[in-house]
């Protein structure tokens, strides 16, 4: 869009929200002011991200969590494009005490929306009986525990940034998290395997990377039962959309090739290892990471090669986490390009920077630095989590 545009396309802060079982339930949005006093303009700003093209068919079965201040920029041109069977409010309960909010949230609700008032409320404002979900920024704290079980749920937890977080706000009566948790080592690939499946995973990339021939990458995959398993069905998944049912290793690298191959042995690197143990949720983080690097190459004009270096630092950047390893021991022993492994190292380059971004929520200032437009960051975020919720639902 053009700088002198009067409403230029926002930035979205998205969360994945996950429930106790580790599969996300929910995306959370927040429109990120691009300048102080522009809240005015979010009204605008809903209807172009909502606008997008198929944007819920693209996060479907997921639902979206609109996070607001207030209800006041849920105008009926807005609410016109929000089916309330796919989409939730997270309110800041302060506005409670504002005219006519406690009415227009009840008129909501009455409508089909589900409410979440996040945060204390005051003393002296009466809760409307039916808005009985909570959601609470746990970043400092967490309530009691059992404070929230004889309320209505499911209650969001936010800013859960640790495994000892996670434990208090579940205790507390909360439902559905959001935060840094999955990536404390206490849960970051936390299961009760010997490592030789992954490990086995890494010799095969180390086999591709060098051009093995396909009986000797076959044989690989044979010795691990388990690795087998994982492989086949998520070939055979509606993640990769292959018309024909792949029963045999041989026949998944010829069907496929070894670019998919290679893709998603990086992808099994993070499945659950045990068949009665819950997800990791490392997986969907590392494909949304490895997805959205892959979008902005194609966005920055990269050819195909290109795209899937950037998808393999993606995906790479969580390893250490994974795996309890330093990165610089993982770097060396994959054997990665210099520019892939300054990425994954220093976050140097080009791949750096798009890496540090989608670690994070970039400011409108660091797109600019990045030469990426507004339009084109929200284009490669819908693309990666629409990827990583068909990777999380079939791995």
């Amino acid at each position: 869009m053009s700088e002198l545009d009067p409403h230029p396309f926002p930035l979205v802060a998205v969360d994945p929200v996950a429930n106790g079982q580790n599969e996300w339930v929910a995306l959370c949005l927040r429109i990120q002011d691009s300048e102080p006093g522009l809240s005015h303009c979010l009204p605008q700003s809903l209807q172009a991200v909502f606008g997008t093209p198929d944007m819920l068919a693209a996060i479907a079965p997921l639902d979206a969590l609109l996070m607001l201040d207030d209800p006041s920029p849920l105008t009926p041109p807005v609410l016109a494009m929000l089916p309330p069977g796919r989409i939730g409010f997270v309110v800041a309960a302060s506005a409670l005490g504002e005219d006519g909010v406690r009415r227009r949230l009840a008129e909501l609700h009455e409508t089909g929306y589900r409410i979440w008032l996040d945060g204390a409320m005051s003393p002296d404002v009466i809760l409307p009986t039916a808005l009985r979900s909570s959601a609470r920024d746990c970043g400092l704290d967490a309530p009691a525990a059992g404070r929230l079980v004889a309320l209505f749920g499911p209650h969001l937890a936010r800013r859960v940034d640790s495994a000892r977080r996670l434990s208090d706000c579940a205790a507390a009566g909360f439902d559905w998290f959001s935060g840094d948790y999955p990536y404390d080592p206490a849960l970051a690939g936390n299961d009760t395997q010997d490592g030789s499946s992954r490990r086995r995973i890494l010799a095969l990339l180390g086999l591709l990377s060098r051009d093995a021939d396909s009986r000797e990458l076959e044989l690989q995959l044979k010795q691990d039962p388990t690795l087998s398993f994982h492989l086949l069905k998520l070939v055979n998944s509606a993640a990769f959309a292959v018309n024909t049912q792949i029963t045999s290793f041989n026949q998944a690298i010829t069907l496929l090739g070894r670019r998919q191959l290679q893709r998603w042995l990086q992808l099994l690197l993070y499945a659950r290892q045990q068949p009665d143990g819950l997800p990791n949720l490392l997986l969907p983080l590392a494909a949304r990471r490895g997805a959205q690097l892959e979008a902005l190459s194609r966005i920055d004009g990269g050819q195909r090669d290109d795209g899937d270096l950037a998808f393999m630092t993606g995906v790479f950047s969580l390893l250490d986490r994974l795996l309890h390893m330093p990165m610089d021991e993982i770097v060396a022993d994959l054997n990665l390009p210099p520019h892939v492994a300054g990425a994954l190292l220093a976050r140097s380059g080009k791949l750096g920077a798009w890496l540090r971004m989608t670690e994070s929520h970039p400011s409108g200032g660091d797109l600019a630095a990045a030469g990426i437009a507004p339009a084109d960051w929200w284009s490669s975020q819908l693309n990666a989590y629409q990827w990583a919720i068909q990777v999380g639902r079939n791995v």
